[in-house]
């Protein structure tokens, strides 16, 4: 299958970009860079009534409530951007559309970013907020927490539902798995078929592994790559997406086979002819808005199953 028109309209526009590469310029100009360039792609951000930050010590979440003074089910979620770039600014419409499709409190996780702040600081801030939602409840008028997040938020959300069953908790309802990235090693064939001409290049993703993963002992981390964890099973049921022309559809796929292996209840979507980040991309790409849905569908599901 090729890529979709929408999505080979899109590569055009980004193959015209004056702009640099990620990985030809400073972690703090890439940011800018990401920042307004998913801007203008993203579609109308849908009105949340409540949308507050909330301030730790470490890290940040922006809160969106669609619905004032009511108890609702929680979705931590961490956004993508390489570990390296990203914030609650660039995911703030993907955000909202969870909120208010899924009747759930989305905590946004504004974590340390790389290279100021390596592996684990992201892992250590997003199992922080998880356990800190779940620990303050009752005050945060939330019941039943949800795990997820895209591409490199895939990996913390995937990471964090490890760790949570290793420590006991907090019980976790779901995981949404957007593009993860799954296996730090990079092996996979589809970063070679898909790793130039995508928007997601084989470049760009060491640039983001060099800022994050530092050490190339740490590649084999399994709270780097949930992939190589030693055991996948009695985590929260989870949804899968993947993209056809993504370097790191692979390494999604494996992932999604290696829990249903362990026994864990797994939906398993691959958008065939969409690319890396597509999903942010619902103002140009009509697809983009149609997973939303997929995503918002699968959450209100896992959390009519939360016992009251």
């Amino acid at each position: 299958m090729s890529v979709h028109p929408q999505v080979r309209t899109l590569l055009d526009r980004v193959a015209r970009s004056p702009l640099p590469p990620y990985h030809t310029v400073s972690a703090f100009v890439a940011r800018r860079i990401y920042r307004d360039t998913r801007a203008v792609l993203a579609p109308k951000a849908p009105e949340v009534p409540d949308v507050r930050l909330l301030a730790l010590e470490n890290y940040a979440m922006r809160v969106y409530r669609p619905m004032a003074n009511e108890t609702l089910p929680a979705l931590l979620y961490f956004h993508g951007g390489g570990w390296t770039i990203g914030d609650v600014d660039t995911h703030d419409v993907l955000c909202r559309q969870l909120a208010v499709g899924a009747r759930c409190v989305v905590f946004s996780v504004d974590y340390r970013l790389a290279p100021e702040h390596p592996f684990p600081s992201a892992v250590e801030d997003c199992f922080a907020a998880t356990r800190y939602v779940a620990e303050n409840a009752a005050k945060l008028k939330v019941s039943g927490i949800a795990v997820g997040g895209d591409s490199a938020g895939g990996n913390l959300a995937a990471t964090v539902a490890l760790l949570a069953r290793d420590a006991g908790g907090p019980a976790l309802a779901f995981q949404l798995l957007i593009y993860p990235a799954t296996d730090q090693r990079m092996n996979t064939p589809s970063h070679e078929r898909n790793g130039q001409g995508y928007l997601l290049t084989r470049d760009s993703m060491n640039y983001f592994r060099h800022s994050y993963l530092p050490n190339e002992r740490d590649w084999s981390d399994w709270r780097a790559s949930p992939l190589v964890a030693k055991n996948h099973a009695k985590v929260p049921p989870a949804l899968v997406i993947t993209a056809g022309y993504d370097p790191l559809v692979d390494e999604g796929r494996a992932y999604a086979d290696k829990l249903r292996a362990a026994g864990v209840k797994v939906a398993y979507r691959e958008f065939a002819d969409m690319v890396h980040g597509f999903i942010l991309f619902g103002g140009v790409i009509d697809t983009a808005n149609a997973a939303v849905a997929e995503c918002c569908a699968a959450l209100r599901a896992a959390f009519d199953r939360v016992p009251a």
